[in-house]
């Protein structure tokens, strides 16, 4: 199993220990340092968040770039072959860091674009227990054979996408939700009319305001 290692990250803004943790996921051919980008856009919303933006284990040969698995196909099959060796280098650094800082899945959300969405849905739809929140840029839903028939947890879901994305077509996000939907989770979704494969300012404060709402919900349970 390849280990994944820090890659960028950014400590929370109030200065005090992390309370909570945003893990961010890029997409293929990229690496850490682009997908922190979102962090100082959410700090405000999430201030004692920890933002940890590693790098994909594999080089994907893209001048630097890093891969959670190699896209040789683009079948579901291929696609749901590769998130299922690629999970459990994902799912060792989950366990490593939330042992580091004393959280649970309560604590962490996890944020992915692209490739990265279907890492993280693949990941925290498995985990065995739900985290606060999961946010997808830009990626789709893959296999998910075997879900509905298993106690999986159903975390909170948030799907954006760009009407004009030439990557991964928008029709991605609403076969993800309808899916989601079959698992019993009603995810929330925002398409952005005319953005190609990529974030916009919405987008931003969508993510920022569910991941926000995602862990203060978990506060106010703990509080009861």
């Amino acid at each position: 199993m390849s280990k994944i290692v820090n890659g960028a990250s950014l400590q929370p803004l109030s200065g005090a220990k992390p309370k909570q943790i945003v893990l961010l996921l890029h997409g293929y051919g990229s690496n850490g340092a682009d997908l922190i980008s979102l962090a100082p856009h959410w700090q405000q919303a999430i201030p004692d968040a920890l933002f940890l933006a590693p790098n994909a284990p594999q080089n994907s040969g893209n001048g630097g770039g890093y891969q959670w698995w190699p896209l040789h196909g683009l079948s579901p099959q291929a696609l749901a072959t590769g998130a299922v060796q690629a999970a459990p280098a994902v799912d060792a650094f989950i366990d490593r860091k939330l042992a580091q800082y004393g959280l649970t899945e309560a604590e962490l959300a996890i944020v992915g674009f692209s490739q990265g969405t279907m890492m993280a849905l693949h990941i925290a739809l498995r985990r065995k227990a739900a985290v606060a929140a999961i946010v997808g840029y830009s990626g789709m839903l893959i296999g998910t054979a075997g879900l509905a028939s298993q106690d999986y947890p159903r975390p909170p879901v948030l799907l954006v996408h760009g009407s004009a994305d030439p990557v991964v077509p928008v029709s991605a996000l609403h076969a993800a939700k309808a899916d989601l939907l079959k698992l019993g989770i009603e995810a929330e979704t925002h398409v952005s009319t005319g953005l190609g494969h990529s974030v916009d300012p919405i987008g931003l404060r969508l993510g920022a305001d569910f991941i926000a709402k995602g862990f203060n919900h978990v506060v106010a349970a703990a509080e009861k």
